[in-house]
């Protein structure tokens, strides 16, 4: 691993999502980005002809803004990886019109918002394991998840990504948990990746 092309990937991660480019321009520079950095999680050879990712239309529908409770507890995940047991504390449950969902706070230096969620297109037109909206630790700010004031957050969808264990085996990736599994599709974001 390279410490600073990884340093470099994730900033120029978080200046897209920081950024003020619509969504169309976003999913413009995110296939650039994983076609041509150093640091992508789509494996090197098939870099070479990468023509981008697959994304569902966009979807308003998707964008929603949610009230969020208090949560507490935590839950720990094996990465079965060199991070081994990570801890994720429940920082609120969200109220959205397709179920709950668990927004979670790493704990690890600096800690950042993690919102991983499983729903009805997983397996079939998205990743099996389930998809992220924020994880902030990876430069993923403000656009999936957003706070509007202490009790209302804003979800888009349309922003939601696959964990790089989608793209190639060699990644390890803390997978969606049981209490952030939808039934219902959400059809917005990413799909499921399929090299070119």
């Amino acid at each position: 691993m390279n410490a600073l092309t990884l340093a470099d990937f994730r900033a120029r991660v978080a200046a897209m999502y920081l950024s003020d480019m619509d969504l169309a321009a976003f999913r413009v520079a995110r296939d650039v980005l994983f076609g041509t950095h150093d640091q992508s999680a789509i494996p090197a050879p098939a870099r070479h002809g990468f023509k981008g990712l697959s994304y569902f239309p966009p979807a308003d529908e998707f964008v929603v803004e949610v009230s969020m409770r208090p949560a507490e507890g935590f839950l720990d995940i094996d990465t079965d990886g060199e991070d081994g047991v990570i801890r994720y504390d429940r920082v609120g449950k969200l109220d959205t019109p397709w179920g709950w969902l668990t927004l979670f706070w790493l704990k690890a230096y600096g800690g950042g918002l993690f919102l991983p969620f499983r729903d009805g297109t997983c397996g079939k037109e998205s990743y099996g394991a389930g998809r992220y909206l924020t994880d902030t630790i990876k430069g993923t700010h403000g656009r999936g998840v957003q706070m509007v004031k202490d009790d209302l957050v804003r979800l888009d969808f349309n922003y939601a990504y696959n964990p790089s264990c989608a793209y190639d085996d060699a990644w390890l990736c803390p997978l969606t948990p049981f209490e952030n599994r939808l039934n219902a599709e959400i059809r917005a974001g990413e799909q499921t990746y399929s090299p070119s």
